[in-house]
């Protein structure tokens, strides 16, 4: 939906702002991890527990890639705002330049890694096989997506640095 919105802009037009379209993107996109993680808890809770993942020195281990995880995502979050996180950037709306603060200063795309570490410690906490399986394809699908995110996020701000350093 991105990539059709950065070619077409039609999204943009039918809400009559850039703004406007990312925002219900970003709406559409929160709705479906809503429904993501309901199904995810669901699928753990109805199968068999994995019995050596089934106790406290593992629990607690979920919930510190839990913590972690939730750092990652809602400092990601707080770097890039609303319409950075959610896609902005193929709506050109950009930032004045690449973020690099923290948490982007320790970890390429903390956002998905915070996401999958969240999706695992989840999955450990309830010692489940189904989780840990659900996770890995999780894992997949982000690091399909960072291969096509990165190079077009590098390629939008080294075209805006150079727009910039023409001006100057």
């Amino acid at each position: 939906v991105a990539r059709w919105e950065q070619k077409t802009r039609r999204l943009s037009k039918a809400f009559g702002s850039p703004y406007l379209a990312c925002y219900a993107l970003g709406g559409a996109i929160l709705l479906l991890n809503f429904a993501r993680s309901h199904c995810f808890t669901q699928a753990m809770l109805s199968q068999p527990k994995m019995e050596s993942l089934d106790n406290a020195m593992a629990y607690c281990m979920g919930l510190v890639l839990l913590g972690v995880g939730t750092l990652f995502v809602l400092s990601s979050f707080f770097a890039l705002g609303f319409t950075g996180t959610f896609l902005g950037d193929y709506f050109g709306i950009l930032k004045e330049a690449r973020v690099t603060t923290f948490p982007f200063s320790v970890l390429d795309n903390p956002m998905y890694w915070g996401s999958t570490a969240n999706y695992l410690g989840w999955a450990i906490m309830h010692a489940s096989p189904t989780g840990l399986l659900l996770t890995a394809v999780v894992g997949i699908v982000y690091v399909v997506a960072i291969l096509y995110e990165e190079p077009f996020t590098a390629e939008i701000y080294r075209q805006k640095a150079a727009k910039s350093h023409k001006r100057n």
